[in-house]
């Protein structure tokens, strides 16, 4: 492998560990591109018409659009977007999360997104998220993130009398075991402690959450020649990446100075549960912030439309190589 090429995998590989669930994505973009001297805008602020042809980024929720605007764009020009997204198919926090069986602590946990569940088992895993408090009559976002504090135990052999033939029930089998008596059993009393962009919170102040299960294991290469690459959540943190690296050489380049459109990252949120929310590629976001670009350039109706017109946007997600013990899931053509 090309010493580049060994950078990229190691930097891709600091990306996912960085990013367990699409919060903590969509924030190791934003900071990412604040060093790369992007600014962040915030939707309910006016904003100044120079952002048509500077380098911004928007969070919302747990996606993120960012973009550089060609310094020679002119009215009717077009946007290069790139689309991918931050989430991945996981374990979610129900909302009566504490339970205990037989003297096992258990946080109940609902599938998001068909995940994998076997893959799940006999790993240690975090928690990552977000966390919605009341504080001092207002409504405030909160992020946190653990370290590996609970287990999937696999039914030990001896009990498995089938052995192999067991058919995972995701209501009863995939609950994750953190603790066992005398230790309190209270999971948001432990994830405000470990909020990650703050103070910790008052437990009593929470008023919702967002938290999902991710691995913990770290990504790494492996094989013969360290030419192979294991991670989770590559479906699809590897095209953020791409495109986050791609936006920060361009910029690096001053590629956007000589440009006549405007290139674009957009990274959506809710891929794996169907893409319609207020963050999701079906949703009004990328629209919204459009819809905002135009404005600032002073696009009548008719030059906005032209503007789409003359756009495309290139949606980029994980594929899938010949698996060499399933060939017959595969097309044989290929």
């Amino acid at each position: 492998m090309t010493v580049d090429a060994v950078k990229n995998i190691e930097d891709l590989a600091a990306f996912v560990a960085e990013s367990p669930v699409s919060y903590l994505a969509a924030r190791t973009v934003a900071r990412r591109l604040q060093a790369a001297g992007f600014t962040e805008l915030v939707e309910t602020e006016a904003w100044d018409p120079q952002i048509a042809t500077g380098r911004h980024f928007v969070v919302r929720d747990g996606a993120i659009i960012a973009w550089a605007g060609g310094a020679k764009a002119q009215k009717a020009s077009g946007y290069r977007v790139l689309g991918a997204h931050t989430d991945s198919p996981s374990l979610k926090v129900k909302p009566s999360s504490s339970i205990t069986t037989k003297g096992w602590h258990q946080i109940a946990v609902e599938n998001y997104g068909g995940a994998l569940l076997n893959s799940f088992l006999d790993r240690e895993l975090c928690v990552a998220g977000r966390l919605t408090i009341l504080e001092g009559g207002e409504l405030k976002d909160r992020l946190v993130r653990t370290g590996a504090i609970a287990r999937i135990p696999q039914l030990a052999p001896h009990l498995d009398h089938k052995r192999n033939e067991l058919v995972l029930d995701k209501q009863f089998n995939m609950y994750p075991v953190w603790g066992v008596d005398p230790a309190e059993n209270d999971v948001l009393g432990y994830m405000a402690k470990h909020v990650i962009d703050g103070e910790p919170v008052d437990p009593e102040s929470i008023v919702g959450y967002d938290l999902l299960f991710a691995d913990s294991q770290p990504p790494r290469r492996f094989g013969a020649d360290q030419e192979l690459f294991a991670s989770g959540r590559l479906d699809n943190l590897s095209s953020v990446h791409a495109g986050l690296t791609a936006l920060e050489r361009y910029v690096a380049d001053n590629a956007d100075e000589h440009a006549t459109e405007t290139v674009m990252l957009a990274a959506f949120d809710h891929e794996e549960l169907g893409s319609e929310s207020r963050s999701g590629a079906a949703g009004p976001f990328l629209e919204d912030i459009l819809v905002r670009l135009s404005a600032a350039r002073g696009e009548s109706t008719e030059e906005y439309r032209r503007s789409v017109a003359a756009s495309f946007c290139l949606s980029a997600d994980a594929g899938h190589l010949v698996h060499p013990n399933y060939q017959g899931h595969h097309d044989p053509t290929v």
